[in-house]
């Protein structure tokens, strides 16, 4: 792992080297610490927090207020990862100027190095002048789960003429627009293929399929924190979620039993001095 410093130039260098790109979500300080110490690239502070942190049923309920919260926790936990931070729904849909007040507030209050919004040609405005105020942007297009209402679900995304497209022509816009790299969400492997062939910034892909240039998935989903929440492109790295319930089960055994806390865990006192209590 190395220790320099991953910004959004680094994206650019890792693409013109072949290297991959690694993304995780991250929500809190501690978490943000471990992944940021294993040497991943980018910490995302996303507005799935919403759904795996704050019990939502969509991402539509989160704040700026949430996201620029939880940035804090996880910019103050990091030292080598570019920390980006979601721009959570209504957040750039009002007005350039509200949206640039927005994302100024993800970099000055939340201590992130980029946001990401999702959309193309529609969001193009705003995201054209949020980098002229130097703040990095990260396109995201494909399934845009701001937009669930509209695509009727979590639907896989660009699987026919008009929508493939729609995504290559709006990937295109955003690269001319200066983001410095697109998330591309549920979209066919073979489509995220040609997208990442013809752009010269990279691409980042959940459930996108290997030729992107990199890849970010949701830390709950990586680690198993939710057993009966299991996406088809997610990979489980680890069952975290039944270790936890297994200590946690361990835990309330032996408080009942008195076996927790034992003599280690406790701490002693003179029995002269115990003794002039009674």
């Amino acid at each position: 792992m190395s220790a320099k410093k991953f910004t959004v130039s680094s994206f650019l260098t890792a693409k013109n080297n072949s290297e991959k790109i690694t993304m995780l979500t991250a929500y809190d300080y501690s978490t943000a610490k471990l992944l940021d110490q294993a040497g991943v690239d980018s910490l995302l502070v996303g507005d799935s927090l919403g759904m795996v942190m704050l019990g939502y049923e969509s991402t539509l309920q989160v704040t700026v207020d949430d996201i620029v919260h939880h940035c804090r926790a996880v910019s103050r936990g990091t030292q080598r990862a570019l920390v980006v931070a979601d721009m959570p729904f209504l957040s750039y849909h009002i007005s350039v100027e509200e949206s640039v007040r927005n994302a100024g507030r993800m970099i000055q209050e939340g201590g992130a190095g980029a946001v990401k919004l999702e959309g193309g040609e529609e969001v193009i405005d705003k995201v054209k002048a949020i980098i002229r105020a130097q703040i990095p942007v990260m396109g995201h297009l494909g399934l845009t789960p701001q937009s669930v209402n509209m695509l009727g679900g979590y639907k896989v995304q660009g699987k026919n003429e008009a929508q493939a497209r729609k995504l290559l022509a709006d990937a295109k816009l955003l690269e001319e627009a200066g983001t410095f790299a697109i998330v591309l969400e549920c979209v066919p492997e073979k489509l995220a293929k040609l997208v990442s062939e013809q752009l010269s910034i990279p691409t980042i892909g959940i459930g996108a399929g290997k030729y992107c240039d990199g890849q970010v998935l949701v830390i709950q989903d990586v680690f198993g924190i939710y057993a009966d929440i299991k996406p088809k492109f997610v990979k489980q790295y680890a069952q975290v979620g039944e270790m936890m319930q297994q200590g946690c089960r361990q835990y309330i055994e032996e408080v009942k039993a008195m076996a927790f806390p034992a003599g280690e865990h406790s701490f002693p006192m003179d029995e002269e001095v115990l003794s002039k209590l009674y």
